[in-house]
């Protein structure tokens, strides 16, 4: 079999990447190794009722007047409307370091200058600096070695806890490094959440994906699943085909990878050397409860960003799970949501992908070990919000084993490795990298990211 462009991975990226090609080309095939599409942000089900895996909020909010901004452009490169997309913008979010200091945000950047004007008088001046500076930088052209993002904080506020309070949503939405970001990436999740800030879609991640199916298929795209690829096969500087894990051969004029940069050295034939970079991974919990309010949680929060330790450490924990810090999410929280679905409170921590891996060995350890997780992470999350244990009605947990044998993501890395290729080019002329390890980041980015990388590698040369 023969197809003119490839797309391995059907996450977000994959999807976009592939309806971008499809808008002009014939014969492009979307590969997905697992039964439905979505990747990271998917969805299952449990007695009828669906759950969403991934999905807390899509970053890079923006009104429909502004045409130049990041979703917008998303959405016409799509040919994707804002009416069927459905925008619920966030309440407000919090940034809550106990017994320190709380930060409020929404999608008015006044609403954090003020807080930042108000709760650190003598960091303003520092800030507004700062953001000058930021919005003077442009992450996306050049290529430049690692900037230190907490030293160029650190250098602007002149406050450490300010500096970590900055860091923590940042971090947790977007960084593969330990304990700080690359400032390139950096200034992307400042612009995505914080100036612009946070949305979800009216319906569920199963609506959104399959507006973007049906998107595919109706510019002819064609959507393989469970169509795994064993190997991607090369001649001199050119992929010629690949391989699928059934031994089916495809040859092709071009691939774009979404699967991640190390996960594609790995199945290129001949392989390249692996890299040896460490990496994050965390573990996440949803509880469902019997109501679609509650009386005590919180019904003007959509995200609580945490930590209860002296100093924010964004690392691997020496043990299963680092519970000082995290994400509690409420996913019913946003404004002209329909507000039919139970309430839900999700929760992120850091974890070992390690440790996990050697206890899986054991399953019998491995499932107390969760439960341990769940009741653990529920206790904490409950000392900040208030009580709900005696309401949830279900709960599920998720390892950085969950994340990898449904994502493919090496060690259970959503963020992927802190390697980026900004360009997308490989060592073959026609083997491009497109999402998370091309450096773009959250929803939007790693959509445009796919379109970004086929616009300038494949159709500017068509």
């Amino acid at each position: 079999m023969h197809a003119r462009f490839l797309v391995i991975g059907g996450g977000l990226s994959g999807l976009a990447a592939a309806i971008r090609l499809a808008r002009y080309n014939d014969s492009v095939v979307l590969l997905e190794k697992h039964h439905r599409v979505g990747g990271l942000n998917s969805y299952f089900y449990r007695e009828r009722q669906l759950f969403e895996t991934g999905l807390h909020a899509i970053t890079n909010f923006a009104d429909r007047t502004e045409k130049k901004a990041p979703l917008n452009r998303l959405l016409r490169q799509l040919q994707i409307s804002r009416d069927q997309l459905g925008i619920c913008p966030q309440i407000k979010s919090e940034i809550f370091f106990p017994d320190r200091e709380t930060l409020i945000f929404d999608n008015e950047f006044k609403t954090l200058e003020s807080e930042i004007s108000d709760k650190f008088p003598n960091s303003i001046d520092g800030f507004h600096a700062l953001v000058s500076h930021i919005d003077q930088f442009d992450p996306f052209t050049g290529t430049f070695p690692f900037i230190s993002t907490k030293e160029i904080l650190d250098n602007y506020l002149k406050d450490s806890l300010l500096t970590q309070m900055l860091l923590c949503p940042i971090l947790y939405y977007g960084s593969s490094w330990k304990n700080d970001i690359d400032f390139s990436q950096f200034v992307i999740m400042f612009r995505s959440i914080f100036q612009e800030g946070m949305f979800r879609p009216a319906g569920t991640i199963k609506d959104l994906l399959d507006l973007l199916v049906d998107k595919l298929k109706i510019h002819g795209g064609e959507l393989r699943l469970n169509s795994g690829v064993k190997s991607i096969v090369t001649n001199n500087d050119k992929v010629t085909h690949v391989v699928l894990t059934d031994d089916t051969e495809i040859s092709c004029d071009a691939v774009v990878s979404t699967i991640g940069l190390q996960e594609t050295r790995e199945i290129t034939v001949p392989s390249e050397i692996s890299e040896s970079v460490e990496r994050l991974s965390f573990v996440e919990n949803i509880y469902q409860l019997s109501t679609v309010t509650h009386p005590r949680l919180p019904a003007d929060r959509t995200i609580i960003f945490f930590n209860n330790s002296d100093s924010l450490k964004f690392e691997p924990p020496a043990s299963l799970v680092d519970y000082r810090s995290g994400v509690i999410c409420f996913p019913t929280n946003f404004k002209a949501l329909d507000q039919k679905k139970n309430f839900e409170v999700r929760t992120t921590h850091l974890a070992n992908y390690h440790l996990w891996s050697e206890l899986s060995y054991d399953q019998s350890d491995y499932k107390n070990e969760k439960i341990l997780l769940s009741e653990t992470s529920l206790q904490q999350t409950e000392h900040y919000i208030g009580s709900f244990a005696e309401d949830i009605i279900f709960r599920d947990t998720f390892t950085p084993l969950t994340i990898q044998r449904y994502t493919g993501k090496k060690e259970g890395a959503i963020y992927g490795s802190p390697i980026k290729i900004k360009s997308g080019k490989t060592r073959y002329e026609n083997l491009f990298i497109a999402g998370t390890d091309q450096g773009f980041l959250g929803i939007t980015g790693a959509m445009l990211s796919g379109i970004s990388i086929v616009n300038q590698n494949i159709l500017a040369g068509s």
